[in-house]
């Protein structure tokens, strides 16, 4: 492996589609060659979703794609362990205790019990940890403090117990999703109007009835917050005010992010300057749904598929374009990382034993690639499109290995260009998928070649049948064996 080039500077070139102003912009960062991202985590009271593999992969590569395009970046993203009520509602209960009185364990039992499995499935799809993974129970102080500040400038106001967001008083809600205040459902039980000045307020802190076993301390009394107040709290700690990219799923546009940003703003804090959300995901043509029977989880996936091909499925399609999962969806992309993964293994155990120099004309249609991927991620993190320029790689570096050795600085062109954008943009290639030059692989490579060399002793004697069953034991095994003009060649 030759050594990484010098750290690039950042790079100015990188357009981005903002939800809020609904049109792609060229990103500028609050501080000069820093990214500070917050996305919205899991709520950790069930094993996570397919819907939570598109999102967590989806801002992944975004957050790899600043760190290879020269940015230094802050990524945050929350754990919400308290306060999300069932049905996203401020009058049902909360998921958290709903989960702790099914299973009967305490609710940071529940907590801790899903916040592992949730990594534990983002370590199996290569998922880099955040910088930051701050948990809402752990900042009930700076909710508090919030939620305070809303009241003392008029937008909050307290009944009963409960703290509600006065979304009469901040004319601009409703901004991000488009929705317009008189048009938005009321929806709610007459007993909880009656607690509120608007039935479309939202909760910021709810009065913890007898019984209720997650209760703080507040100047309202007893209580624990609402689902929405966290994460504007969280993330103006870590990122400051005014911090570059808020992301999450489609579906937390509304009520969600919109309330994030009436909580933040209307008490004087510079919120998000860019909004980024990920599309769903479809199962058979159909949206996802426990009711439909097609609900899985990531865990019921990688029972049955290689995380590395679920990984390749979700960055082969666009992070605001809705991805399919099917079976013909699998096969597909099972075909095109192998491909992939195939090309880079080859180079890989042809490099040590590879002749000096270098091929200009492939070189230079290396570089083309590179810069075709590179586009391609600049223009609001196309991976479809990305991913096409490693499988013109893949094509002109399969044509010119076919026809004969190719130079060890041409290879290493060619490998720095898959281990960078495939493994390190893209998050391919993790777990031994396209194993790198070691000594083990230096032994299988040696071992094969005697292998080979006894299929051939087999063929030379007319020993067909011999040399056909040796052949068919490697094809078990996940072995090609290719008979060439230029002699015989294996690939994995």
């Amino acid at each position: 492996m030759t050594q990484r080039p010098e750290p690039r500077l950042p790079d100015p070139n990188i357009v981005l589609y903002d939800t809020l102003t609904r049109q792609k912009v060229t990103f500028e960062p609050t501080t000069p060659g820093r990214v500070g991202m917050y996305l919205c985590g899991p709520t950790v009271y069930s094993d996570a979703h397919l819907g939570h593999a598109k999102k967590e992969v989806a801002f992944d590569v975004i957050r790899r794609a600043f760190t290879h395009f020269g940015y230094q970046v802050r990524y945050v993203a929350n754990i919400t362990d308290v306060g999300h009520l069932q049905n996203d509602s401020d009058d049902g209960e909360d998921k958290m205790l709903a989960r702790a009185r099914l299973e009967q364990l305490e609710p940071m039992e529940v907590a801790d019990k899903y916040m592992w499995s949730f990594v534990k499935d983002m370590e199996a799809l290569n998922v880099l940890k955040p910088s930051i993974n701050p948990r809402a129970t752990g900042h009930i102080g700076e909710q508090i403090a919030l939620i305070t500040e809303l009241i003392e400038k008029g937008h909050a106001y307290e009944s009963a117990g409960s703290v509600y967001f006065d979304v009469r008083s901040w004319p601009q809600y409703g901004k991000l999703s488009g929705r317009r205040l008189d048009d938005q459902e009321e929806g709610v039980r007459e007993a909880v109007r009656e607690e509120k000045r608007d039935p479309r307020d939202f909760a910021l802190w709810k009065n913890a009835e007898p019984g209720h076993i997650m209760r703080w301390e507040s100047p309202w009394g007893v209580g624990f917050p609402g689902w929405h107040i966290e994460c504007s709290a969280m993330s103006l700690k870590y990122l400051g005010e005014g911090f570059d990219i808020h992301g999450g799923g489609l579906d937390l546009q509304f009520p969600h992010h919109e309330a994030e940003i009436a909580q933040a703003e209307a008490a004087g804090h510079a919120f998000a300057r860019y909004w980024m959300h990920n599309n769903m995901l479809t199962i058979g043509g159909e949206k996802m749904s426990k009711s439909k029977g097609n609900f899985l989880t990531i865990q019921d996936v990688l029972a049955q598929h290689d995380p590395m091909v679920v990984r390749f499925l979700l960055v082969g399609s666009h992070y605001r374009s809705i991805t399919e999962f099917s079976d013909a969806a699998f096969e597909s992309a099972r075909s095109g990382y192998r491909r992939l993964s195939e090309a880079l293994h080859e180079v890989e155990r042809r490099l040590p034993g590879a002749p000096a120099g270098q091929n200009t004309a492939l070189d230079a249609k290396i570089a083309a690639h590179v810069q075709a991927f590179e586009d391609a991620l600049r223009d609001d993190f196309n991976t479809p499109k990305a991913v096409a320029a490693l499988f013109g790689l893949t094509t002109d570096l399969n044509a010119a290995m076919n026809t004969g050795d190719v130079p060890r600085g041409t290879l290493e062109a060619a490998q720095r260009a898959y281990r960078d954008l495939g493994g390190e943009v893209l998050g391919l290639f993790a777990g031994g998928a396209a194993p790198t030059q070691s000594d083990d692989s230096q032994v299988v490579g040696a071992l094969m070649d005697l292998v080979l060399k006894a299929r051939q002793n087999y063929r030379l004697n007319k020993q067909y049948a011999e040399a056909d069953e040796l052949r068919d034991t490697l094809t078990k095994v996940g072995v090609t064996v290719e008979d060439t003009k230029d002699g015989v060649r294996w690939k994995r």
